[in-house]
């Protein structure tokens, strides 16, 4: 069971300012391939954007996005966790805030996101590792 750190150690820190606008940011997610990212204001976490929020709270109701700042619109309301909590403890956080996306502090500050899939990946590659472990040990013991 790895600590959510070890997950994170060769991953880069994806965020935006809070001054920025929907069009922005929405940009920058398309750039770097993400579905959700983290919203500063300077160094502190002010919350998070998703595609969710933008289709939820921009498309539908009608809002321009070059020029609804970020900050109108981001979940503001956000479960956080800290590096050195387990895989299995940021799922359970995830299930009981009913969230997909956690942001990553280490002494209050956010370091990285974790989502479902990145959990969910790291839950398969440990359990292909064990299946290999248990594979060579029955065909070694026969």
């Amino acid at each position: 069971m790895k600590q959510l750190r070890q997950l994170l150690h060769h991953r880069e820190l994806y965020s935006v300012e809070k001054s920025q606008t929907v069009l922005e940011v929405a940009r920058t997610m398309s750039h770097l391939g993400v579905g959700a990212i983290l919203v500063l204001d300077g160094r502190k976490l002010s919350g998070l954007f998703s595609e969710r929020d933008l289709m939820r709270r921009v498309i539908v109701e009608g809002l321009d996005p070059s020029s609804t700042p970020i900050s109108k619109v981001m979940t503001t309301e956000l479960a956080t966790i800290d590096e050195t909590a387990t895989t299995v403890e940021a799922v359970e956080m995830m299930q009981e805030n009913g969230c997909r996306h956690l942001p990553v502090l280490r002494l209050g500050h956010a370091v990285g996101m974790i989502s479902m899939r990145d959990l969910m990946s790291e839950e398969i590659e440990e359990k292909t590792e064990e299946l290999q472990h248990m594979r060579h040990y029955i065909h070694g013991a026969a």
